[in-house]
């Protein structure tokens, strides 16, 4: 598992919800858990800094560090889609967005297309993304963020044939691949939920064992979110497992939840002085689910 990923999953998970500041040291003795050495870790976050994900704080002679307002508006973003157990109702529109990024600036369109994928746009064409999700404002920052809009045109529609909504779906996105990765979890994570849900009630799981398997499991259901665009209900085919996927995710995470929390808490406290939890945070230290 990749070191900053993995970060960015603990921050999300568990930092950000006690006060979105770490200490270096409670950091390197986190990602220790799943394999990641010192140099590793700090060589991730030397990264994150530079790409404007984290800001670094020097308190006596420790090292904090906390998410910038960018990196906080992602967790945020990630962390609805994450645990919003059913598809939105839709508008019936469609939301397209047109580019002609000019080739001397080229590494922004790569940048614009990652996160483009990363919203839930599917494309077209070349340079013709479509979302059936209100994305108004995230277009809107993406404009502002790479200074486009000399380049680009952002458009609402209704599609009026000659085929059918579910057809723009077939051409902007395999759906039958996502539709078999989440087959692909199911089938791993069910199993191990039944493994773990069984040693937990018979005490023979430790904390840190529930915080590794709990922080696992959010690392690679986020992994969704690059492939799934979230696409409401009446664009999905009859035989969709992405509702299956949540469901169970959701009864796991919570299965871990209680004794990650302690785990995490115990070293959290060791270089941070603990407050109470974010008031969005419940009792099964997951931020409350958005049905």
């Amino acid at each position: 598992m990749n070191t900053r990923s993995m970060i960015f999953t603990l921050f999300g998970d568990y930092i950000f919800h006690y006060g979105n500041k770490i200490w270096i040291g409670s950091l390197i003795r986190f990602l220790a858990e799943f394999g990641h050495n010192e140099q590793s870790v700090r060589a991730a976050i030397s990264r994150m800094n530079k790409q404007g994900w984290i800001q670094a704080e020097k308190i006596g002679n420790k090292s904090y560090y906390t998410l910038t307002d960018r990196g906080v508006s992602r967790i945020e973003e990630a962390a609805e889609r994450i645990f919003k157990l059913k598809p939105v109702k839709w508008d019936g529109k469609w939301r397209i967005f047109m580019y002609t990024i000019p080739e001397e600036i080229r590494n922004i369109r790569d940048e614009l297309r990652k996160e483009l994928v990363w919203s839930g746009f599917g494309t077209m064409s070349n340079s013709c993304w479509i979302s059936a999700n209100q994305l108004e404002k995230q277009v809107q920052d993406l404009i502002d963020k790479y200074d486009i809009s000399s380049y680009v045109d952002f458009f609402i529609a209704e599609y009026k044939g000659p085929h059918d909504n579910k057809n723009i779906v077939e051409k902007s996105w395999n759906i039958d691949e996502i539709n078999q990765k989440y087959q692909e979890f199911i089938s791993e994570y069910s199993q191990k939920y039944v493994i773990d849900r069984n040693k937990i009630q018979k005490g023979q799981m430790t904390d840190a064992e529930c915080f590794v398997e709990r922080t696992k499991l959010v690392h690679e259901y986020r992994k969704f979110l690059f492939v799934d665009p979230g696409l409401p209900e009446e664009l999905l085919p009859e035989k969709w497992l992405g509702g299956h996927a949540a469901s169970l995710f959701s009864e796991y995470y919570k299965e871990l939840a209680e004794p990650a929390l302690r785990f995490f808490e115990n070293v959290f406290q060791e270089g941070n002085e603990l407050g109470s939890k974010d008031e969005d945070y419940d009792v099964l230290g997951h931020p409350y689910m958005i049905e």
